[in-house]
């Protein structure tokens, strides 16, 4: 580790140690923590401007894998500007954009292949980390006039018509970690203990925790769970689809993640949770390292966003996996046509490992993708990307 990585995670450790012991119990949840480390203004790692997508970097996304995931997915939505009867002003909006590159694939094709909706198309980005925002603006440039950035905050109720996607964003949601101990369910916490950050572990912070199993319908915990079993529950996710339903007139919201319905997420066997750590596209599950350098992720409950979504307004229409989801969009077809096409041998191997990775089920393709809608009739409900029938 080089020094200015020193520097900055010792920056985060000390501010991690203060607010412990602003804290009126001296101690904070591991939630809190993982806001720090991955949010804090200057030093965390998705705002302080060193995050890397692809080779170079710490993770891959299904975007930095090449154009064919953004066109795919402009396929979809053309189709959403379809069966909404072509609204003039079509709202398109990203949440968490990355470094840009699946919104200029997704401008791109629309650009050369659907010029009437690419003319009534409104493209928000919603990104909270001004490292990022600047890497898109500059990425983004040409096509800066139908482009706006814009914090959820600013968007008015109800003034949304269109689409709200992400890809790759609740994962990152800081989650409350929860541990049987004892017998009783109990919160992890962090604390000074002898100058070293440390866990303990005590009540729960909030009746939010004991609510949310409650909303999954879930007997957690019970005697089919052992001791020391540990997982996440991740609030944040509530709250961020609360917020999107208030925005949301009419529409549709797609969700792309790695996830599990709650009955697979807390399964008695997944002992230890879902909570991973990649640094340089090494995986590991120590959150304490690297502060500021590393991602943090957990999985995805899809059970929750779809009850959560219910009690809001947004009707559940399909659960799928990616894989399908590009299969029905046409990749199939694409894996087809690449010996037709003007590639070399070389640039046919590539795209067509890069196409293999986007559906394989033990990777990219075994991503959930969850559609549900605002405001729809249920002919508007029926999608292309969903026409193979989905999980059960």
């Amino acid at each position: 580790m080089n020094n200015q990585i020193q520097s900055n995670s010792y920056a985060l450790q000390n501010i991690i140690r203060d607010r412990i012991t602003a804290s009126p119990q001296q101690k904070i949840t591991f939630a809190e923590f993982m806001d720090v480390v991955l949010y804090h203004p200057q030093y965390g790692y998705y705002s302080s401007g060193v995050v890397e997508i692809g080779s170079g970097g710490d993770f891959f996304t299904a975007s930095s894998l090449g154009k064919d995931f953004g066109e795919l997915l402009a396929i979809q939505f053309v189709e959403m500007w379809l069966k909404m009867d072509c609204p003039n002003d079509f709202c398109l909006v990203e949440v968490g954009a990355g470094n840009g590159n699946l919104a200029f694939d997704i401008f791109n094709y629309l650009q050369n292949n659907q010029q009437d909706f690419f003319q009534t198309l409104k493209y928000i980005i919603i990104e909270e980390s001004p490292a990022l925002k600047k890497r898109q603006q500059e990425l983004l440039q040409e096509f800066k006039d139908q482009i706006v950035w814009r914090s959820l905050l600013e968007l008015p109720d109800n003034s949304l018509v269109g689409c709200v996607f992400s890809n790759e964003l609740i994962d990152a949601f800081p989650v409350n970690q929860v541990i049987i101990n004892q017998g009783k369910l109990q919160e992890v916490y962090l604390t000074n203990l002898e100058n070293q950050i440390t866990e303990v572990y005590g009540e729960l912070s909030t009746s939010k925790i004991l609510e949310y199993f409650q909303l999954v319908k879930l007997n957690f915990p019970s005697k089919d769970y052992p001791e020391s079993y540990r997982t996440e529950v991740n609030l944040a996710a509530l709250d961020w689809l609360k917020t999107i339903a208030h925005k949301l007139q009419q529409g549709y919201l797609l969700t792309i993640d790695y996830g599990y319905p709650a009955h697979k997420y807390y399964h008695p066997q997944r002992s230890q949770g879902t909570l991973q750590c990649y640094y340089q596209h090494r995986r590991h599950n120590n959150p304490y390292l690297n502060l500021g350098y590393q991602d943090l992720t957990t999985h995805v409950d899809f059970t929750a966003l779809e009850v959560e979504g219910n009690k809001w307004g947004l009707t559940k229409i399909s659960f799928t996996q990616q894989g399908m989801f590009l299969m029905a969009l046409g990749l199939g077809d694409r894996l087809s046509n690449l010996a037709n096409g003007n590639y070399s041998a070389l640039e046919v191997i590539q795209r067509r490992d890069a196409l293999h990775q986007l559906i394989n089920p033990s990777g990219l393709g075994g991503f959930g993708v969850l559609l549900q809608a605002k405001g729809l009739k249920t002919d508007q409900h029926l999608l292309k990307g969903f026409t193979i029938p989905p999980l059960t």
